[in-house]
């Protein structure tokens, strides 16, 4: 089947990388990256994002100061993104990691003219530490990215399934979309992302596929059309 997103953002959580017992589990970080050699091997370029969850949440960490927070936030998406790419070179992947902020000695330093030279030479791109600034959460700092990329969507892989109205564990008539767009999220105030991402997808119309990250199908069933989520646009 042809494929409809054909240069791709893929945003995952931290927590796919781990299991109950282990920030870092080495079959979750195996198995995401044969969910993106995958997508690679079908032809679509891929970039990803990766949270920090599993290691630390920058907004939730109690007790600290949010800026120093988030920056290890930050760090530990840079130890997820090198996990990734770890992962995907034992498994004949060719993959770059470039980071927000300057860490010389491990990676590269964000630049949207390479990472566009790396993806149209079939590498797969791995962004770490979100935005480089505090405050931002990293589904923003994927959706500059793939502004800064010309990705054809930014795609949110997530522990739910798709958006509803309300929270489907609490509201059994919770109503679930296949369809949205940006102004009914805001305006619903839907859980989707945070509003600064549906904002600056919105005015720059980049279209947002959100879907289940623990149905390993559904990956390319949604670059392909198939509707397996939510689409926003």
């Amino acid at each position: 089947m042809p494929l409809k997103y054909k240069r791709i953002v893929l945003k995952i959580s931290g927590e796919m990388l781990g299991d109950d017992n282990k920030a870092l589990s080495r079959e979750s970080i195996a198995s995401t990256a044969r969910q993106i050699q995958k997508l690679a091997e079908a032809g679509v370029q891929v970039a990803v994002v990766v949270g920090g969850g599993n290691i630390l949440r920058g907004r939730s960490s109690e007790g600290m100061e949010r800026n120093r927070a988030d920056h290890m936030g930050m760090l530990a998406t840079a130890i997820n993104a090198l996990a990734i790419q770890d992962a995907l070179e034992n498994i004949g992947v060719n993959a770059v990691v470039f980071s927000a902020v300057e860490m010389q000695r491990f990676c590269d330093t964000f630049s949207s003219r390479e990472a566009n030279a790396a993806l149209d030479a079939g590498k797969v791109v791995i962004f770490a530490c979100g935005t480089g600034s505090p405050f931002f959460s990293t589904d923003t700092g994927a959706a500059l990215r793939a502004l800064e990329v010309h990705a054809d969507a930014l795609i949110l892989a997530k522990s739910v399934d798709a958006v509803y109205s309300a929270d489907p564990n609490v509201d059994l008539n919770a109503v679930r979309y296949s369809e949205l767009t940006y102004d009914k999220v805001i305006a619903d105030n839907l859980k989707a992302t945070d509003i600064t991402t549906i904002t600056l997808c919105r005015d720059y119309k980049m279209p947002i596929v959100l879907f289940s990250m623990e149905d390993e199908t559904r990956f390319l069933r949604a670059l392909e059309g198939e509707n397996v989520g939510t689409v926003i646009s």
